[in-house]
């Protein structure tokens, strides 16, 4: 589904990636973990478009399409969805409204009629449901006055809504305590543990991955991926740091 060949971006002429090359089919949780600077948060903005990241050489596909051919709301249609570190605030515009012009917008580009506010609706409550957001919370401006927990849950509510077939999801776990990463773990597994989609787990830590099964952990250091492994591999991170793992 995604395939990264010797990828080399930059960002104010400062190396970044270093020929990262990487591989996620159909069906497959990968998770990315490495030291601060290596380069993970970097990942996903390319991956997302995000503007001022330059991609200097390498090719990423997604589906059969050259991703970097795209830009961000063509990504975002073609089934590509980017979990923020810190998701944004955005005064004067609720959840609702958003949530369904984002959808029906992505809806519009494949082709597809737009939902109704009551069709909207009803999906919206189901989603919210499997993240435990009280559907109040989506009637409030775009995460404006939500806690940490708050915004990464209304943040996997979205995705719920929007349906991706490839989730990038940046260090979803930051600002979470234990209940808030049980529920956020288990909405990632309910909606998007399937054999037609795929997720690209960015973190620095175990803890989510003991509610998102990884089927392979990477790790990143210096702008490339250094070492490969199974779910033990986080678990010896965790015991012995980056330096012994990624040396």
């Amino acid at each position: 589904m995604l395939k990264i060949e010797n990828l080399h971006a930059e960002i104010d002429g400062k190396k970044i990636l270093n020929g990262l090359s990487l591989e996620v089919n159909a069906g497959e949780i990968h998770a990315i973990m490495g030291p601060n600077g290596a380069g993970k948060s970097t990942l996903a903005y390319v991956l997302g478009g995000r503007p001022g990241y330059e991609v200097t050489e390498g090719s990423v596909t997604f589906d059969g399409q050259d991703l970097l051919d795209l830009a961000p709301h063509e990504r975002a249609s073609a089934g590509m969805f980017l979990g923020f570190q810190y998701p944004v605030e955005i005064p004067g515009v609720s959840n609702v409204q958003f949530l369904r012009e984002a959808l029906n917008s992505q809806r519009k580009y494949r082709g597809e009629e737009p939902l109704s506010g009551g069709e909207f609706l009803k999906l919206a409550k189901e989603k919210a449901g499997l993240l435990k957001l009280d559907m109040e919370m989506l009637k409030r401006n775009v995460n404006v006055g939500f806690s940490g927990g708050e915004k990464k849950r209304a943040e996997m509510v979205q995705m719920g809504i929007l349906d991706p077939q490839f989730a990038v999801l940046d260090e979803t776990d930051s600002g979470l305590d234990i209940d808030a990463l049980r529920t956020v773990g288990e909405g990632i597994n309910s909606i998007m543990r399937t054999p037609e989609k795929s997720v690209l787990l960015i973190t620095h830590y175990q803890r989510l991955l003991d509610y998102v099964k990884p089927d392979k952990v990477h790790v990143l250091a210096k702008g490339r991926i250094v070492t490969s492994g199974g779910p033990e591999l986080a678990l010896q991170l965790e015991n012995e740091g980056y330096e012994t793992v990624a040396a």
